[in-house]
């Protein structure tokens, strides 16, 4: 336990010295005010004291995000899983559809920004849309691995004793792959994430911590979009060490599996 935060308060202490050197050298080189680490802690704290951006409160953008994102990956983990578990079971299924799968999860998300328009246009369905396209991938990719993986001893075992379709399924595919799909969702959850920034940045409408980014260029606020960045890097830590690991960790004790590495 000491030896975490020792190790974590050096990686911030280096961060923190890296930032400031950075803003010093662009500062005296550019003659560009770059915001520093206290200027953008005191911008958050005014943010998160009801200061307005983009006419919104932070808490509005945050809201905002999460709720696009919360869409879109649910969309992504729901058709992920249901596929991996499909193609997974049957082999023709898998041979026809899984070049497919592998020819979106090279697509970077950003390049599905026409076809997004083009369905949508601007507004919630295209960036919903992006973050689910982007996520289903690594979703569907693991979790075919997963299912792929159970030992088939298990599967004739559940046979024996009756199981059969979504019984079968239930019982021994999804346990069976748990450490998979978690590692899938893991993942995805990232790629929505990241794609959903970037989305808001160009088809947003008013609304986001995308959004408020690239129009806080406009008013030469950088200290309040580099505040908008570190509330995006915390929500991410915050899903990934804490929610998904320790979901990770309950679940995969509960089925008594090993973690995937």
């Amino acid at each position: 336990m000491k030896r975490s935060l020792l190790t974590s308060f050096i990686s911030t202490a280096v961060l923190v010295g890296l930032w400031y050197a950075i803003a010093m050298v662009v500062s005296h080189v550019r003659g560009v005010a770059f915001p520093t680490p206290w200027t953008t802690l005191r911008s958050l704290v005014e943010l998160l004291g009801g200061k307005l951006l983009c006419e919104h409160s932070v808490y509005r953008h945050i809201a905002a995000s999460l709720a696009r994102w919360a869409m879109g990956f649910a969309v992504a983990a729901g058709g992920g899983i249901a596929y991996g578990v499909l193609a997974g079971w049957l082999h023709t299924f898998e041979r026809a559809t899984v070049p497919v799968v592998h020819l979106l999860q090279l697509v970077p998300g950003l390049a599905w920004i026409p076809v997004a328009l083009l369905l949508f246009g601007v507004g919630e369905g295209a960036t919903v849309f992006m973050i689910a396209v982007t996520a289903f991938p690594p979703v569907a990719i693991n979790v075919l691995g997963g299912v792929k993986r159970v030992d088939a001893t298990y599967i004739r075992a559940a046979r024996m004793l009756g199981a059969q379709g979504h019984i079968l399924v239930a019982r021994v595919l999804i346990p069976g792959s748990l450490p998979h799909i978690l590692s899938g969702l893991r993942i995805g959850l990232g790629n929505g994430w990241r794609v959903l920034v970037a989305a808001e940045m160009i088809v947003g409408t008013g609304t986001g911590l995308g959004y408020s980014i690239i129009q806080a260029r406009w008013t030469l606020d950088y200290a309040s979009a580099f505040a908008c960045v570190g509330v995006i890097c915390v929500i991410g830590l915050f899903a990934e060490r804490f929610v998904f690991a320790s979901l990770e960790r309950r679940t995969v004790e509960r089925w008594d599996l090993p973690i995937r590495k």
